[in-house]
């Protein structure tokens, strides 16, 4: 395809945009690490939410959902959103605890949380692992997405997509810092769902879609348009449905919907300037994440499967295309060569602003894991506040160029997913219960995170050519299996914490729940009692809370489906539900918050 001059003049004037924010940022940003990397812990609750929301618009994302609708319906999207219930979690309970901890990054947690030489080892090994190997990893797939939008719509190369949209990330990310970051997703994300809408507009135009009301109708459609999979189809049922919300949600890390929160979205709650900050911006991102975008992705991947019905179509289609790239997640860009002269301009503006928004974030965040958790934490603890902004430039433009070239060597949106799921396999429960039970120690986090990783590599690569012919839902329950049952094992046979610092760890973030009455019983009884603050009913409150915003937001998801689909008795009743799950939630929202604001946050302990 070839872009008129007002397409080119909204997509070069959205760089330009990106550009001046960075640079006009850039001053501020290099003052110090605070300002680099968290915003000086300064930013109101609705530019954090949107920047999440932003960040999870990622240019893969559309792709991801076509794939799994052509696939397995518009219920394959399941596989995501089951991650809600960890996002309401962390939203109610996790968020306040984040913010009160006082670290410059989650990595930091260790030290707070473990201490001494395994703490310090998890620390530095983690800053590795995540900041650079895995946020490679994720950078690559959401990569991949933008070659293969471009291969379609631009007629670029792989490389002449990574270095068009890649230089101009990189940099404005070195230069304005995680501030530059917000604000620029701010713009990113209203361009982001404007795209879509206007995709989906012209999707539902094409001649051979007729419209929604024929789009419905149409025999490819009509057996994918159910929210939830055939029970009487086990196939289906237990990969698509079952496992994601039975298993996935808590069992797996997956950047974005950590179990107990973590990543950027933890870093965007510790740049919060209170706690009650740091839960509506969670609460924003979570409600804008799962409800408001989902359904133009879905009605252009239900279109695509009438213009496109195979695989077999888009490589006729698209004969220049390299065939590793012609997969269904192709789907979703094949659908954008319809555009007018305009509205394509702002469609491609509005994915490269997906791009951008997502890799900018992986960026700031994974260069402050090594600025912060490697550099200054064991490499030169004296550094320079100036020292540590410039190792967190250079990583900027090292995490570019190492997930640039992985991004060339895949495949599949899909194939990214899993291969995340799995290497995370089984770490999610001791992200969770590390907050609640005193006796989770640093070796439990190192056992889940070695023994995770082996299971997946065993099972993803086969070194010892096992060829057990699992599907990927089979290799997740035995990597959750396996890995729960080894980090479970070292716990039980592993020194606790010294109890100094679970008391420091107490006082300080003040979790409550009965997994610390241990911890409570000895200090008192060393004649160093703890001052329970944490009203007895927050936790508690905090679950309830959570299952009521699950049910509001399925509800939403499925009411704004049903009134698409024409279904009104049905959108009705959702609808009905959606409102009153909001109403259970307002009504325990001040007594949280009443316990949140109640306590001044703590000072930063950056540096232990």
């Amino acid at each position: 395809m070839q872009l008129a001059l007002l397409d080119w003049l909204f997509v070069l004037g959205f760089f330009a945009l990106s550009l001046a924010i960075g640079a006009y940022v850039s001053r501020r940003a290099g003052r110090d690490t605070s300002e680099f990397f968290l915003s000086g812990r300064s930013l109101p609750w609705w530019m954090l939410g949107l920047s999440m929301v932003a960040t999870t618009f990622a240019a893969d994302t559309p792709n991801l959902v076509t794939q799994f609708v052509r696939e397995n319906g518009v219920a394959g999207n399941w596989a995501w959103w089951a991650f809600l219930v960890t996002g309401m979690l962390t939203v109610f309970v996790y968020a306040r605890l984040w913010r009160r901890s006082g670290v410059m990054t989650d990595i930091e947690f260790y030290e707070l949380r473990y201490g001494g030489r395994p703490a310090a080892f998890l620390r530095g090994f983690r800053a590795l692992w995540l900041g650079v190997v895995c946020n490679a990893l994720i950078m690559a797939v959401v990569s991949l997405a933008a070659i293969k939008l471009s291969g379609v719509l631009l007629g670029l190369s792989p490389i002449q997509t990574i270095l068009g949209a890649g230089v101009i990330t990189v940099v404005y990310s070195m230069l304005g810092g995680l501030r530059g970051v917000i604000l620029t997703d701010a713009i990113q994300f209203a361009m982001a769902i404007t795209g879509a809408i206007l995709a989906a507009k012209f999707a539902l135009g094409h001649p051979d879609v007729g419209g929604l009301g024929e789009l419905l109708r149409h025999p490819a459609v009509a057996d994918k348009l159910d929210f939830f999979p055939d029970p009487a189809n086990p196939d289906v049922f237990v990969p698509v449905f079952l496992i994601p919300i039975a298993v996935q949600w808590w069992s797996a890390w997956y950047p974005g919907a950590e179990p107990g929160g973590g990543g950027y979205i933890a870093q965007r709650m510790l740049a919060a300037k209170s706690e009650s900050d740091a839960v509506a911006a969670t609460l924003l991102f979570n409600v804008a994440h799962y409800a408001l975008r989902p359904w133009p992705w879905i009605l252009v991947a239900l279109a695509s499967l009438v213009v496109y019905p195979d695989v077999e179509a888009l490589r006729t289609a698209f004969p220049d295309i390299d065939p590793q790239h012609v997969r269904d997640d192709l789907a979703y860009p094949a659908m954008l060569t319809i555009l007018p002269a305009g509205a394509l301009g702002l469609v491609v503006a509005s994915l490269a602003a997906a791009y951008m928004s997502t890799m900018s974030t992986h960026l700031n965040w994974g260069a402050s894991y090594v600025a912060l958790d490697w550099y200054r934490r064991f490499v030169d603890p004296n550094a320079s506040e100036r020292t540590l902004v410039r190792i967190g430039r250079v990583t900027t433009l090292v995490l570019m160029v190492l997930a640039s070239t992985i991004a060339l060597g895949m495949e599949s949106a899909v194939d990214g997913f899993q291969i995340l799921l799995q290497v995370g396999a089984g770490t999610g429960l001791v992200y969770l219960l590390r907050w609640f039970w005193w006796r989770v120690n640093a070796w439990s986090e190192v056992s889940a995170m070695v023994v995770s990783f082996a299971v997946a590599i065993v099972l993803r690569l086969d070194p010892f050519g096992l060829d057990l012919g699992l599907a990927a839902w089979q290799e997740l329950l035995i990597g959750v299996g396996v890995t729960t049952a080894a980090w479970l094992i070292v716990t039980a046979f592993s020194r606790p914490v010294d109890g100094e610092r679970l008391r420091a760890f107490y006082r300080t973030v003040r979790p409550g729940g009965r997994g610390w009455c241990r911890v409570i019983d000895d200090a008192a009884a060393a004649g160093d009692p703890i001052e329970v603050r944490a009203r007895s009913g927050e936790l508690p409150l905090g679950i309830l809370a959570s299952l009521f915003g699950c049910v509001g937001v399925w509800s939403a998801i499925f009411a704004t489906g049903s009134w698409i689909y024409g279904r009104y008795l049905l959108a009705i009743g959702l609808t009905v539900a959606t409102v009153v799950a909001i109403a259970a939630v307002a009504r325990v929202w001040p007594t949280l918050l009443a316990s949140t604001t109640s306590h001044d946050d703590p000072q930063s302990h950056a540096g232990q």
